[in-house]
């Protein structure tokens, strides 16, 4: 594949128009927005930092990685799926992954991409979880990109999700949203530098954001899924 055909792979599978479901998550930030803790910019700026720090690149590039790395072994793919169930402590947050899994994978389903249609199977039969950064990294290898490149577009997806949710919630316009991506750029340089953890040591510490997801189970009024 030519680097113009990679990059548009790249622009498609990262661009919000694209039908991954994200739309309906927040990955904590309603909850974190809610109990006030969340009210600026610079506020959402720190919390999408922590969540890339402590969060992505210790865990979900760990699993975005193996997955890719074993893409054509279900068996292994499960078992990443059982690994990120265990270690993600929010009821709010693995129903969200699964959820946010599923979506991807219906969209990927439409469009043909190699190991879709059989995953999803799988995870409507309860055979499998559908975890998102498994799923990612699965099928962006189906795609033929790079783990360095499904990486990255898991960090930007990470980001625009959480940006775009605190949009919607009137927490930052447009432009503010868009300064914090452009503040976000050389962390994720700096951050996919090294190599990944592996699955089997990747951690996560983000108790705070964690609590305000648990937060979040038993707000009546709720813009987002989690």
């Amino acid at each position: 594949m030519t680097a113009p055909a990679h990059l548009f792979l790249l622009l498609q599978h990262g661009d919000t128009f694209f039908p991954s479901g994200a739309v309906s998550f927040s990955w904590g930030l309603e909850g974190a927005f809610n109990e006030a803790w969340v009210g600026s910019s610079n506020e959402l700026a720190e919390f999408l930092e922590l969540q890339l720090r402590n969060r992505w690149a210790t865990a979900d590039r760990a699993f975005v990685h193996a997955a890719h790395e074993q893409s054509t072994d279900p068996a292994a793919i499960a078992e990443l799926d059982q690994l990120l169930e265990a270690m993600t402590l929010p009821e709010e947050q693995r129903l969200g992954s699964r959820r946010a899994g599923g979506a991807l994978l219906l969209a990927h389903e439409k469009l043909a991409t190699p190991g879709a249609a059989d995953y999803r199977r799988r995870q409507r039969s309860g055979d499998v979880l559908g975890h998102l950064a498994v799923v990612h990294g699965m099928l962006c290898a189906g795609l033929g990109l790079s783990a360095e490149e499904s990486a990255v577009l898991s960090a930007y997806t990470c980001c625009s999700g959480l940006l775009g949710a605190a949009v919607r919630l009137g927490l930052v316009g447009h432009v503010d949203a868009q300064r914090i991506l452009a503040r976000a750029g050389p962390l994720i340089a700096e951050l996919t530098d090294p190599p990944p953890p592996e699955a089997d040591e990747a951690t996560s510490f983000t108790p705070r954001h964690d609590l305000a997801a648990i937060c979040h189970e038993s707000q009546h009024e709720r813009l987002f899924s989690n």
